[in-house]
């Protein structure tokens, strides 16, 4: 298994300066700046439409208008040598429900790498059934699946390439509580056992404490960095939820006191 945690520690997975994304005239993202250390996982915890779908797209290259700097894996954001270096899973699952989950993976994986021998890419979509527990349900048409299923399905297809970095959309939103568990501690294995660098965004506040680093978000700006722990310090906050509260009412009057002196 590659051991991406051998890469120097001091470069992060993801460097942001000045990011902004404007959609017509209203501004999505606001002038962000954050970083995403590597072998990690960073959970982009905020409300609903505060920006962190289009912020993942920008990561993974396929958001438009969007300006500042956004370095990733050491290239460009979009920069093509990225493609098999990130792994993208979005809110709705993006399977195929007339193939089976193996003829979905068996498909993806093609794609993923042409020039792979079968004998590999058969490799590859067994360890991933594997890795999503779905090896009993492989010859299963993926629209018979239940949904937390085909969410798993799609993990699956991001996780053939062995990626750096996944990106995953609120990958557990309308789990049941046992499969969330279960993903996070695949999470926890794909960060500390394989060193790879997770961002994972959630509109659910107490899985921010499975997260080894928060970015805080709130309409379309990053209210506060850091670990969960340091995070509850600083606000002497009990929990992140509480945590998070205090920071959204310290922005509302930091504004009040600017928009006063004005």
């Amino acid at each position: 298994m590659m051991n991406y945690s051998s890469r120097p520690p001091e470069e992060p997975a993801v460097h942001a300066q000045d990011l902004t994304v404007v959609r017509g005239s209203r501004p999505v993202l606001r002038g962000l700046g954050f970083t995403v250390p590597r072998g990690r996982i960073t959970g982009l915890l905020g409300p609903s439409g505060c920006g962190k779908s289009t912020l993942m797209r920008a990561v993974v290259g396929t958001q438009a208008k969007v300006t500042g700097t956004l370095d990733v894996l050491g290239r460009p954001a979009g920069h093509p040598s990225l493609r098999t270096r990130i792994g993208y899973v979005t809110q709705a699952p993006s399977v195929y429900g007339d193939l089976t989950v193996r003829q979905n993976l068996d498909y993806f994986a093609a794609i993923l790498d042409p020039g792979k021998a079968g004998a590999d890419r058969r490799h590859d979509v067994e360890r991933v059934l594997a890795d999503v527990d779905l090896t009993g349900h492989a010859d299963s048409l993926a629209g018979t699946l239940s949904g937390g299923q085909r969410s798993r399905v799609s993990l699956a297809v991001a996780l053939l390439g062995t990626p750096e970095l996944l990106v995953l959309d609120e990958p557990t939103v309308g789990l049941d509580p046992v499969l969330r568990r279960d993903l996070w501690q695949l999470f926890h294995s794909l960060a500390e056992d394989r060193g790879a660098t997770l961002l994972v965004s959630s509109h659910v506040m107490d899985e921010a404490e499975r997260c080894h680093r928060l970015l805080l978000m709130r309409a379309g700006e990053v209210l506060a960095e850091g670990a969960p722990e340091a995070l509850r310090t600083r606000t002497g906050a009990d929990t992140v939820e509480t945590a998070f509260l205090r920071l959204v009412d310290e922005a509302a009057a930091a504004a009040r006191t600017e928009e006063s002196t004005r």
